[in-house]
């Protein structure tokens, strides 16, 4: 390796998923545009572990599981992907799995982990099971090690187990990443932020109703991630409002009743009884639509598999951008949206379940493809087609289930909610309804497409706070991102033991001074009235510059060195709390520079590039996997182009050339 140039320099700030994505497109990428004979150091910074970072490390309860199938998991590009770099293909996890049993080859580097109770898991699982969090850590860990050993020799990954706390370097000048705990920063070419879902300061109510919990001597939650929690002050017996009914609650529903000890018992007809330990608190769960989140299907698609995008695709944004006028999400795109996931629906019925319909499918999809989503005309071809209701894609009754309806009392409640759930379970664990998996698949395609519009800046404010940031990212999750239907199961027995009682759609929160007591009430059961000691906001932090917990963030957005997304237009201002991005290559806005920084640039959930799932279903073209590709492509062009750098105060670490392609590589390079 040559010494007349001095080693290219960037730093990675955040190490999990989304760090460790970007880094497999730099190696795919290095052959090509990386000159082999150049040194290019490359400083990982997070105190968490490489690979699983903080949301998907080992360090969690065992209890908790994935919302994603084994085979449904996956940090590689396959031949789905729209890529100016060169696809890599890996194993899924089950595929990485299966060299556990025997049941599929070795992947380098091998090696088992080191936790037994993982790798037993391993070794019996199958593609359509739901992993536990731990196994995703593995396979993270595994990933993040095969990167390494992809990396040409010429390229150094050196780990920094610490948090950075500033960026300062002009624009046009070396950048300098102070970390915790360290007195000289590293010196780099160019800084990626890649820190992941980020914590915040609780917003304004939340703090208010925190008071109220402090004056009276009460427990109060904001929006948290459930796995870091603090759980310890809920008293046993204790009533819990809980406000959301997703991811975040089943998680919280776990860790307080098998997490503390209860257990579920299988009857003769297959039903749950749940076997309380006498730990757990009571509670009272509600949200904006009343009802947990659609099961994942546990199936496969009996059809041939739908080629998307048809309706919905580049084709149909172009006509959209070329209209030259401000587009309402719901008025503009959805019936496009709709037809899509429809499409996909009717796609898998026809071809899965012809006993079911009266057409064939190239006559119904040939008048499909003419009609309008809402019109009536696509209304009646349903209709003649599909015989049986119950057959028929219904996206208006899947989004609010409980809307118009109104029960006389809270039992009456419980029992209709309780067949809701049983209902829904049942339907996605019977193939006979593998139509709903179809409309799944033209559901993450939708999310695959849409990005590039959102990025045109042609919504309008409102639609982009109400329809895209509020209502389709509601509806995404609460179809797409549901659990596995025996975390639902286990639900119903929890209400059968009346551990969890359901409150009802459009849950309102209050407080009574004179109780000292929360209060939560719902138009679903009118006039009654659920008061509890505790409360328990269960959904994730929503993104916020002005009150995030990263200190870098923090840093530079207080010296105006970045800045947070803000849609505005004459009828409505939209701050969304995100960090602004170039929508092209994720450059961080600088507004003292009125423009992108030519040295920064943030990926993943908290930007405005709204790319947020750091791994996705294999054959899905995932909306991150592009954008890694493209930042790491210019990433390595711009640091070939870079002249000089000042060598990182404190040293980088060793180099170990060669070592990337070892068969069993190091870890990375620890700082000294």
């Amino acid at each position: 390796m040559s010494g007349a140039t001095p080693p290219a320099v960037l730093v990675v700030v955040g190490a999990g998923p989304r760090a460790t994505g970007l880094l497999e497109r730099i190696a795919a990428n290095a052959p090509e545009l990386w000159d082999e004979d150049r040194e290019l150091v490359i400083h990982l910074v997070d105190p968490h572990p490489p690979g699983p970072g903080r949301i998907w490390r080992h360090d969690q309860s065992p209890l908790l599981r994935m919302n994603s199938m084994a085979e449904d998991v996956t940090l590689f590009t396959d031949e789905s992907s729209t890529l100016e770099g060169p696809v890599r293909p890996g194993p899924s996890l089950a595929e990485w799995a299966a060299q556990f049993s025997g049941r599929g080859p070795r992947h380098e580097p091998y090696e088992e982990p080191a936790d037994p109770e993982v790798l037993a898991e391993l070794r019996t699982l199958t593609g359509t099971d739901f992993p536990t969090r731990r196994a995703q850590s593995a396979y993270l860990d595994w990933v993040f090690r095969r990167v390494l050993a992809d990396l040409p020799p010429s390229v150094t990954v050196v780990r920094h187990r610490a948090t950075a706390t500033a960026v300062t370097g002009p624009a046009d000048g070396p950048q300098r990443v102070r970390l915790a705990g360290r007195a000289a920063p590293l010196t780099a070419d160019l800084v990626v932020l890649a820190q992941g879902h980020l914590g915040s300061a609780p917003a304004p109510g939340h703090r208010t109703l925190a008071a109220f919990a402090r004056r009276h001597g009460r427990f109060h939650l904001p929006p948290a991630f459930t796995a870091d929690a603090d759980l310890s002050g809920l008293r046993p017996g204790e009533h819990v409002v809980v406000r959301g009914f997703g991811l975040a609650f089943v998680d919280l529903m776990v860790l307080l009743t098998e997490g503390r000890g209860g257990t579920y018992r299988t009857e003769p007809d297959g039903g749950l009884t749940y076997l309380p330990s006498g730990q757990e608190p009571v509670l009272h769960v509600g949200s904006r639509r009343g009802v947990p989140y659609h099961a994942k299907t546990g199936y496969r698609l009996r059809g041939p598999r739908p080629l998307l995008p048809r309706h919905f695709g580049p084709a149909a944004v172009d006509a959209l951008l070329a209209e030259d006028r401000p587009l309402d999400l719901r008025r503009d795109v959805w019936p496009l949206m709709a037809k899509e996931i429809g499409f996909g629906y009717y796609h898998e019925l026809f071809h899965a379940h012809p006993g079911r319909t009266a057409l064939s499918w190239p006559e119904f999809s040939a008048a499909y493809d003419r009609l309008d989503w809402h019109s009536d005309g696509m209304a009646a071809l349903v209709a003649a087609a599909v015989p049986d209701p119950a057959d028929r894609l219904d996206l208006a009754a899947l989004d609010r289930p409980l809307d118009g309806l109104v029960f006389p009392d809270a039992d009456a409640f419980q029992d209709h909610l309780r067949d809701h759930i049983a209902r829904d379970v049942a339907r996605r664990e019977d193939p006979q309804f593998s139509a709903d998996l179809g409309a799944f698949l033209a559901l993450l395609s939708v999310y695959g497409v849409l990005p590039r519009l959102v990025a045109a800046g042609r919504l309008t404010a409102r639609s982009v706070a109400e329809d895209l940031d509020g209502w389709w990212h509601g509806f995404f999750g609460f179809l797409a991102s549901g659990p596995p239907g025996f975390r639902l199961r286990r639900l119903l027995a929890l209400s059968r033991a009346g551990v969890v009682r359901f409150t009802g759609a459009d849950l309102r929160i209050g407080t009574d001074e004179a109780t000292g007591t929360f209060t939560a009430t719902s138009p679903t059961v009118p006039g009654h009235t659920v008061r509890a000691t505790a409360l328990i906001e269960a959904y994730v932090p929503a993104p916020s510059l002005d009150r995030t917990e990263d200190p870098l963030l923090r840093r530079l957005h207080r010296a105006g060195a970045l800045t947070e997304e803000v849609v505005a237009d004459a009828a409505h201002t939209h701050r969304t709390g995100l960090l602004a991005v170039s929508p092209a290559d994720g450059r961080v806005l600088d507004p003292s520079l009125g423009g992108p920084h030519p040295r920064r640039i943030a990926l993943g959930a908290p930007t405005s590039s709204r790319a947020v799932a750091a791994f996705a279903r294999p054959r899905t073209d995932a909306p991150a996997f592009r954008q890694n590709d493209a930042v790491a492509r210019a990433l390595l062009r711009e640091l070939a182009a870079a002249d000089r750098t000042s060598a990182p105060a404190g040293g980088t670490g060793p180099s170990v050339p060669g070592a990337r392609r070892a068969a069993s590589p190091p870890a990375a390079v620890p700082a000294p």
